[in-house]
């Protein structure tokens, strides 16, 4: 496989990108854990519901289980981008943690927090 150069800096700036707007959207369903801040907690919906209407209990229920849905997909991917950035502070950036050669960059391109090449991006 020929060698390539990537430029890190600019894969640097779009995890960090990313990474800021991955968190401004947990912020709106969720709030860091203060005893694990890699970890997020959802927040209940206050929808004012009243405890007599059970229609209103219900969406509030729905709301609070979209959330949970939401906070899970978004912490999954805020831990592949954080993941990634650590790579990239220890040189591990780039390369296919199962073959151990490098991620092209086209893939690269379309997921910065890539650690697999598309042979291996299933497993």
């Amino acid at each position: 496989m020929k060698s390539m150069v990537l430029n890190i800096d600019y894969f640097q700036k779009q995890l960090e990108e990313e990474k800021t707007k991955i968190e401004g959207e947990l912020g709106t369903v969720a709030t860091r854990n203060p005893d694990a801040p890699a970890d997020w907690n959802v927040s209940y919906p206050d929808m004012n519901a009243s405890p007599s209407a059970p229609d209103e209990i219900a969406d509030q229920e729905e709301e609070y289980e979209n959330r949970v849905s939401i906070e899970a997909g978004l912490e999954i991917r805020l831990r592949e981008i954080n993941d990634a950035i650590e790579r990239i502070k220890h040189g591990g950036f780039g390369i296919c943690k199962e073959k151990g050669e490098p991620i092209s960059e086209e893939r690269l391109r379309a997921n910065p927090a890539a650690n697999t090449c598309v042979e291996h991006a299933d497993k």
